[in-house]
């Protein structure tokens, strides 16, 4: 499992991507996934590190590093992920623009956070 996050490029060494297996950030089929575990095509991954969580399927596999192309090769992310990962995005630009009180926030600012992460509608 490491070896194939490491190859497809989730990761910059190997090392990252077991810890990851070890902290319980990478599932297998919706079952934790141990570093040490194979991977099959057909597998669906769910990973998540600092770029945020991706959902994929397996379609190659390899134990080697190449070039970012060939490792893209590897799986083909699912369109419901693309698409939380576009909305956590936004999310966080929305978020940056926003001047984050010194403090706690009172209830304007409250309102304006929960507006912005479109939990409510009114006001």
């Amino acid at each position: 499992m490491d070896k194939w996050l490491w190859a497809a490029r989730f990761f910059k060494t190997r090392a990252l991507a077991a810890d990851s297996c070890d902290m319980g950030r990478i599932s297998s089929n919706e079952h934790a996934a141990k570093a040490a575990r194979d991977v099959r095509v057909g597998d669906v991954l769910r990973v998540k590190n600092e770029a945020g969580e991706f959902v994929v399927e397996v379609l190659g596999l390899s134990s080697v590093r190449g070039p970012a192309a060939a490792a893209q090769m590897l799986y083909r992310e699912t369109e419901a992920s693309k698409a939380a990962r576009a909305k956590a995005e936004a999310e966080r630009k929305a978020m940056a623009a926003y001047a984050i009180p010194a403090g706690r926030p009172n209830k304007q600012d409250r309102r304006k956070i929960n507006k912005l992460r479109g939990r409510i509608i009114g006001f």
